[in-house]
């Protein structure tokens, strides 16, 4: 564990480079315009019940205000190349150069199974976009074995420029599998995936609909997940934080910074960090 000063410092990094993950509701675009600055990167998740257009419309809507936003390129959900290839041209024509390639939960997918084969076919398009994310399981995937997910990650390495770890909420688990990942020779910086601070009536709200993204999906399948952040008083995030950052804040563990599953209480997630990062520097 590294002194208090050190992870200060890293924890203070971290929240600095902080995106906020959002589910392309109606509602939301007017609850960030209202709470959050224009400084802030968001991401625009995918849902398979609705299709890419109510992310990439947001996705646009956001662009236009300021916003750096980064899209869902959900693979599974894409129907073929012609459709891939017209989705890079819009998404380039707004001047969008961030995408995230998560593997996606339509069934049946079309022409791409899994995240893997839509990168390929990116790159076969010419790398359209210069930053792209793919996603890390620090716990078991419901689906998929723990081996596979591994070798997955290695297997997307070459086409991807960051990770993005999925939820997790013991520190120890996340730090076991940074360390795995690093020791299999996969440097790609890392984003810690955290949830923000959820109010225990709204998170039951979202949750019931399922479908609406992939945040709200990882809480039915991990009911103990749903069990710990439905508890009264929620969870910010902040301890977590704090360990992640003794544990794995030295250069080589690649930390970049931190990606929050808002659940769309976007006002509470920027107070909360706000708020964090004004204790942090009160105590330095």
């Amino acid at each position: 564990m590294r002194n208090k000063t050190a992870v200060s410092d890293t924890t203070v990094r971290l929240l600095q480079n902080t995106r906020y993950e959002v589910l392309p509701t109606p509602t939301i675009e007017d609850k960030l315009l209202e709470h959050v600055p224009v400084e802030r990167t968001i991401t625009v998740t995918a849902s398979p019940s609705k299709g890419l257009e109510p992310t990439l419309d947001l996705t646009e809507r956001l662009t236009g205000h300021g916003y750096a936003v980064i899209p869902h390129l959900a693979a599974r959900m894409v129907r073929d190349k012609g459709e891939l290839a017209e989705v890079c041209d819009r998404l380039t024509g707004k001047g969008i150069t961030r995408v995230f390639v998560p593997g996606g939960d339509a069934d049946p997918p079309g022409a791409y199974p899994d995240a893997l084969s839509l990168l390929e076919e990116l790159a076969a398009l010419g790398n359209p976009f210069t930053h792209v994310g793919i996603t890390g399981y620090p716990e078991s995937h419901p689906t998929i074995a723990d081996d596979l997910t591994i070798q997955s990650m290695w297997d997307k390495r070459r086409y991807a420029t960051h990770v993005v770890s999925n939820l997790t909420f013991d520190p120890a688990v996340l730090s076991n599998w940074v360390r795995r990942m690093r020791a299999r020779g996969i440097t790609l910086p890392l984003l810690l995936g955290v949830p923000g601070p959820v109010d225990r009536t709204k998170l039951v709200a979202m949750a019931g609909k399922i479908g609406v993204g992939e945040s709200t999906r990882f809480l039915v399948k991990h009911k103990g997940t749903f069990a710990r952040l439905a508890a009264p008083g929620g969870f910010t995030g902040e301890k977590f934080l704090q360990k992640c950052a003794g544990e794995l804040g030295a250069p080589e563990f690649g930390l970049e910074g931190v990606h929050v599953f808002t659940f769309n209480q976007v006002a509470e997630t920027e107070k909360w960090r706000a708020e964090l990062l004004g204790r942090l520097a009160t105590h330095r």
